[in-house]
């Protein structure tokens, strides 16, 4: 692990990622830690983006609106700051694909190969490095990506792209602690790390993405303070296990199921679920060769934090024969229905429909589905 200061600019090598300063004010040095309370009512704090979805909901709104329709026209840069990355291995790889975390005119961030940076944005005229954070992942490879980071307390939260999970001082930047996570399993296939960490009630809610590399995808908790694994709940369940009834094939499909998550989930502090969607089966465009429903792919899947335990769940298509992963947002919010207010979850799904589920149901079937449109257009011929 090498923890570095840099200067601006001091490497003409490092590739063309870049962040651009566009409207921070000048704050003063800030002290207080990213608590329950502020992520819980992180949409207040319009002035900072504190978790990778904008809120827990995952409405990803900010109330800013010093930059609208009328002067948008008018932006330029102001200054900008290299990261590391695509240098390293040519085209197409690594990615950095993640929203920056603002916190009171602090800036943390990664590039693709999970390198974590601190920077000060509070001038508007400059950018500076406060610390950079190298946790010494091999640059090998061109698959590698990061889609997020997390803020918890006095920790920057990460996944890396090696499959290890950091809990690093935002202060300093020194890593706290360290833990592997994703493995290969038994044909080689290797989970990976497509989502940004979320942040709840002392525990990283984490998650394995790489489905399509036929592997089980799973979410999981960590301690926040430890790092240490709480538990682990599947996409696709082992023989015995409620929903494995639905992959009825002789192939023991299940083990290379599918089911991947590699978009950020939402939580609901009121219910203490996390509710995620899941991606699409494998084989990807067999149905025949894993006959039945295939729980839990394709779903949105509610979890307990605590107890790492399937609350409720809705498949949006069955058996899939047409990649439609449903891993997109889901969205939490109140929305009146026949002149009452329910606390809903929304999603618009792969197969073409808006969903509006009831996110308070605790009965594992689909009953709790309470609406549903779909919009088409149809051009005249």
């Amino acid at each position: 692990m090498r923890n570095r200061l840099r200067k601006p600019f001091t490497r003409a090598a490092v590739s063309g990622a870049a962040v651009a300063a566009l409207a921070v004010a000048a704050f003063a040095q800030y002290s207080m830690t990213v608590n329950r309370d502020r992520l819980l009512n992180a949409s207040n704090e319009p002035q900072n983006w504190l978790m990778m979805n904008g809120d827990y909901g995952a409405q990803r709104y900010s109330k800013l609106t010093q930059i609208n329709r009328d002067n948008v026209k008018n932006m330029r840069m102001v200054w900008a700051l290299a990261l590391g990355g695509m240098q390293d291995t040519g085209q197409n790889g690594p990615e950095a694909e993640l929203n920056p975390l603002i916190d009171n005119g602090f800036m943390y961030t990664s590039d693709g190969w999970g390198t974590l940076y601190k920077i000060d944005v509070r001038d508007p005229n400059r950018g500076t490095f406060v610390w950079v954070t190298d946790p010494g992942v091999k640059h090998q490879g061109n698959t590698s990506r990061t889609r997020g980071i997390a803020l918890w307390e006095d920790l920057v939260i990460a996944n890396l792209p090696d499959g290890r999970v950091i809990g690093i001082n935002r202060d300093n930047g020194e890593i706290v602690w360290d833990k592997k996570v994703l493995v290969a399993n038994e044909f080689g296939k290797k989970e990976r790390f497509y989502t940004a960490p979320i942040a709840a009630d002392g525990k990283i809610i984490i998650a394995n993405g790489a489905g399509d590399g036929k592997t089980r995808g799973w979410i999981a908790a960590l301690d926040a303070r430890t790092g240490n694994e709480l538990w682990r709940w599947y996409a696709v369940p082992a023989p015995g296990e409620p929903g494995s009834e639905t992959w009825k094939d002789k192939n023991q499909a299940w083990k290379t199921g599918g089911g991947g998550l590699w978009q950020t989930g939402s939580y609901d502090p009121v219910t203490r679920l996390t509710i995620w969607g899941t991606g699409n089966p494998i084989p990807q465009y067999d149905p025949q060769a894993r006959p039945g429903d295939n729980l839990y792919t394709n779903s949105a899947v509610a979890i307990n934090i605590d107890t790492g335990k399937l609350v409720w769940h809705f498949q949006y298509t069955p058996n899939d024969s047409w990649d439609y992963d449903e891993v997109g947002v889901h969205m939490l919010h109140d929305l009146v229905i026949d002149g009452k207010t329910r606390k809903v979850v929304t999603h618009f799904a792969r197969n073409g429909f808006f969903y509006t589920l009831d996110r308070k149901s605790t009965r594992l079937n689909s009953s709790h589905i309470t609406i549903s449109y779909a919009v088409f257009c149809l051009k005249k011929k």
